[in-house]
């Protein structure tokens, strides 16, 4: 089952804003259900039933959640996936038939919003604009990652929910407990820590096929017992000898190069971008304190342009700056304002300060403008 929070779309969580699809999905929490049909029930599908049912289904001996919230750092958008009806193609067509057409849709009210903008657009057109331009941003982000991972997805319910989860740790930015989690036993999967789940063998199995010669509840755990182990007249268990052929062999039976290629792609993938997540509230704080100092008696300082670039060279945070040009090398040294905040991990309201420092001191250039902006390390002529 897949199900996305993507109003009017096929498949998205609240058809018509009725409550019996959701009653489907969150069905052990009704009585919360019931308490918030009447205000938002999206809002609260969106941002709080993932860490409730987490909590409440990670107790005891369970292993955590059956309902996955896949989502986007702000979760603007979600997919939400049902673990006991996993298939090796369950990632693809979440992509194909969810992430692909919903990105295709933003991408083109982008474009539609930047050409009726014009040249000089409005403040709200501008706000409208950067708004769409951060949602396309985490839905590239967000298919990207899926397109990763789909081509090594292959659940198996013995490994347990969170080494099944594991390899989507970074399509959980929405919950940041969960996410570390997940980081944590894809961490100690990648170490062979868990060399006994099938997604080891799946995974690496050089690594995890020798080890059942040495140890023979792996060699149960793989269907290998007969291979590597015999029993002998006291009933005791001894190694059987193997040739390295052989175990060349069995390597190469468990061996997929797609799978191969595919973990290759999602080890050596960036750290991903840190979530705005309820961003919009921390924008109304700074604005009525923008407002509160804007209403101050404390007469304004002279205007003195050099004085005051000198002086935002010194207030800005050494880290933001080193992780800006960071991110302008990494893209080429040719980028744009929000392929920047995305690989850096950065918010708007870093930006402005940050970025002025650096054109102050000399460090970093830019081309064009509005839109068309790039930015550029001073050594780099492109």
């Amino acid at each position: 089952m897949i199900r996305v929070d993507d109003p009017g779309a096929p498949g998205d969580i609240l058809p018509d804003e009725s409550t019996s699809d959701v009653r489907t999905v969150v069905g052990q929490l009704e009585q919360a259900c019931r308490h918030v049909c009447a205000t938002d029930l999206r809002h609260w599908i969106r941002h709080d039933f993932f860490p409730s049912h987490v909590a409440r289904y990670s107790k005891g001996q369970r292993g955590g959640p059956v309902y996955w919230q896949l989502a986007t750092p702000s979760a603007s958008f979600s997919a939400w996936l049902y673990y006991h009806r996993f298939t090796q193609d369950t990632l693809a067509r979440l992509l194909n038939d969810h992430v692909a057409p919903k990105l295709q849709h933003e991408e083109r009210k982008l474009t539609n919003l930047t050409q009726d903008a014009g040249p000089n657009p409005t403040a709200s057109q501008r706000k409208e604009s950067d708004a769409q331009e951060t949602l396309v941003g985490e839905l590239r982000a967000f298919r990207d990652e899926v397109e990763r991972v789909a081509p090594l997805w292959n659940p198996n319910l013995n490994d347990g929910v969170i080494l099944n989860f594991a390899p989507l740790w970074r399509l959980v930015p929405q919950h940041k407990a969960w996410q570390n989690e997940c980081k944590s036993a894809w961490d100690k999967l990648y170490k062979g820590n868990y060399d006994w789940a099938h997604l080891a063998m799946h995974l690496w199995p050089e690594r995890v096929v020798p080890k059942c010669a040495k140890d023979r509840s792996l060699a149960i755990a793989h269907g290998l017992e007969e291979v590597f182990w015999r029993e002998d007249d006291d009933g005791k268990w001894q190694p059987k000898t193997v040739s390295d052929e052989e175990v060349v062999a069995l390597v190469a039976e468990r061996t997929s190069p797609a799978v191969k290629a595919a973990l290759k792609s999602l080890l050596e993938a960036p750290a991903p971008a840190a979530g705005r997540g309820r961003a919009p509230r921390r924008k109304k704080a700074t604005t009525r304190r923008a407002k509160a100092a804007a209403s101050s008696t404390v007469p304004a300082e002279p205007r003195d342009p050099a004085p005051r670039q000198n002086a935002s060279t010194r207030t800005v945070d050494a880290t933001v700056l080193d992780q800006i040009r960071s991110a302008i090398a990494t893209l080429g040294g040719n980028a744009a304002k929000s392929d920047i905040l995305d690989t850096a991990g950065l918010s708007a309201s870093q930006w402005t300060l940050s970025i002025n420092a650096l054109l102050a001191d000399g460090s970093v250039t830019k081309t064009g403008q509005k839109r068309g902006t790039r930015y550029h390390l001073a050594q780099d002529p492109s």
